[in-house]
């Protein structure tokens, strides 16, 4: 017996006017996966054609030149490319890793030397300015015999330090030492600082290191672990050594 002609439309797949038939879930991650390229193709397109800017080529070296240091008593000739700092010149080619890069910026310390008995940060100057000058650094403050350092070589202030225990890590230590040298120098010679009484501005004499002068001229040697009572403390026994102190 042939089955009715409207008997197919009871499968909704077959009928026109019923609902429309349920997507699978292949042909929809397929769709969804189409449509996703479809989006992303004229954003590649636009990448592809906007050129990346090329990366920025490091400056060219200048050539090196030939330079003549004067450090710790010891000629040295070197030949240094002309942007070098006298802190690089110290650590990077000489090996006086004594002076420490701390900041590279002038504001730590550590890396003071003395230029001609007076203090500089060597991170803010270069190493050709300084020919024919005197450049000491911490290594060249105590007496050493071949080569070896004894406690009773050591400089005043190195002795202070360390009977004060002036230091922690030490990482700040040598510039510290430096500074402080200048300091006891700058007092003899009467160099006023920011808090020297104006009764002392006068005089042709040392100014008297009392603890708020010490603290205002080693302002600008920073110690991160905060070692500063004892710094003080050893600078104050050199001064009163010399009868420099309050």
């Amino acid at each position: 017996m042939s089955e009715h002609p409207l008997a197919a439309s009871n499968d909704p797949a077959n009928d026109p006017d019923g609902p429309p038939a349920r997507p699978s879930r292949r042909g929809f991650l397929q769709g969804a996966a189409a449509a996703a390229s479809a989006f992303a193709l004229p954003h590649e397109s636009a990448g592809a054609r906007t050129s990346a800017p090329a990366p920025a080529r490091p400056a060219a070296l200048a050539p090196a030149r030939p330079v003549s240091l004067n450090i710790n008593g010891k000629p040295y000739a070197l030949s240094l490319e002309p942007r070098v700092t006298l802190l690089d010149a110290l650590r990077e080619v000489l090996g006086l890793t004594g002076t420490k890069k701390g900041c590279d910026r002038g504001q730590c310390g550590a890396c003071t030397v003395l230029m001609n008995g007076r203090r500089i940060n060597s991170c803010l100057t270069l190493a050709i300015m300084h020919e024919g000058e005197t450049i000491t650094t911490v290594e060249g403050l105590a007496h050493a015999q071949d080569g070896v350092v004894d406690r009773a070589a050591l400089h005043p202030v190195q002795a202070a330090f360390l009977e004060h225990d002036a230091f922690q890590c030490g990482y700040c230590t040598p510039g510290q030492i430096c500074s402080a040298v200048a300091v006891l120098e700058e007092a003899r010679r009467g160099m006023p600082s920011t808090v020297t009484s104006p009764a002392a501005l006068g005089n042709d004499g040392p100014v008297s290191l009392t603890e708020d002068e010490i603290r205002e001229r080693m302002s600008g040697n920073l110690c991160r672990c905060g070692a500063y009572p004892n710094i003080v403390a050893a600078i104050r026994v050199v001064a009163a050594k010399s009868g420099n102190a309050a």
